[in-house]
């Protein structure tokens, strides 16, 4: 349900040659005073690795399932120039530590609350990408007067239809070519990621990430339709805005348009051209929306 393809060496090597743009963006972004630094900290006992960025008001970026904190190599620059930017490498995945639990969405939920604390983060902007931007609605819902605003990125979270076979969601963890293929051309659109080359890439990070287990247990508490935000979405009143990749194809921009009538007062942006992770394939566009976002009053 994400970018779960990405530790650095998949970013950096086939992300950033995404488009022109995004290697200007890059360029744009690499001021020394922005640039983010890793740190850690223990919640709950367990280590975990965050990127911290900038000063101003706090903005948290939560990555989505087999990601890490480099899935917003492109975004924390950016926002660093105006905002405190956190990004997590949540509990189990990236390099934060992966105990093996049985892990859900409120898993996710609970060590955010306790990560903030430790922190002392009393308020924040929350913006997630796929599982990770489940995680920052149901959070919200649970905990609305801690969140000044919130950014949906192609945000997972609704119970699938009856007649949707759940086995598909063992697909989210590729081991083959096969499979990896087949999860690469629904998570991007564009076609530099189906190569041979990209696809052999992203089963080499798939592998190297240690994540396995994290991915197959949330993948269980889903099918078991576990932490479902079909109620709790419409109780959020933040401002909220949602971003959706009009070719996403993993999760459908219907869904986008389901929150953004479930939510009062959200703000819907669809990107064409764009799959699954649009703060990846429309980095550039994504920024200035976010940013234009985080700071209406």
């Amino acid at each position: 349900m994400d970018s779960m393809l990405k530790p650095a060496r998949l970013l950096i090597s086939i992300l950033l040659m995404l488009s022109a743009s995004a290697l200007a963006f890059a360029s744009q972004t690499s001021a020394q005073a922005n640039t983010p630094v890793a740190k850690e900290v223990l919640v709950f006992g367990q280590k975990i690795q965050y990127l911290e960025a900038g000063s101003g008001p706090t903005v948290i970026l939560l990555h989505g399932l087999g990601g890490s904190s480099q899935a917003w190599q492109l975004n924390i620059g950016a926002l660093a120039q105006q905002y405190h930017v956190i990004v997590p490498d949540q509990i189990g995945f990236g390099k934060s530590d992966k105990p093996l639990v049985n892990y859900r969405i409120r898993t996710y939920v609970d060590f955010l609350d306790q990560f903030c604390k430790q922190l002392k983060i009393e308020r924040a902007s929350l913006v997630g990408n796929s599982m990770g931007g489940w995680i920052a609605a149901l959070f919200t819902a649970a905990y609305p007067d801690r969140v000044d605003k919130l950014v949906l990125a192609d945000a997972g979270g609704y119970a699938v239809p009856k007649d949707f076979d759940t086995r598909q969601f063992y697909g989210l963890n590729p081991t083959t070519r096969e499979g990896m293929s087949v999860l690469v051309k629904k998570v991007f659109y564009n076609k530099f990621f189906h190569t041979d080359a990209a696809i052999d890439q992203a089963i080499a990070a798939r592998l190297a990430a240690g994540d396995g287990y994290t991915i197959n247990s949330i993948t269980e508490s889903i099918i078991r339709g576990e932490d479902l935000l079909d109620e709790p979405v419409k109780t959020i009143k933040r401002p909220t805005l949602i971003v959706w990749g009009r070719e996403d194809g993993l999760i459908p921009l219907s869904d986008g348009e389901r929150m953004n009538k479930d939510i009062a007062g959200s703000k819907l942006i669809v990107f064409d051209q764009c799959g699954h992770v649009p703060n990846i394939e429309k980095a550039m566009e994504f920024n200035a929306a976010v940013i234009k976002f985080l700071g209406e009053k």
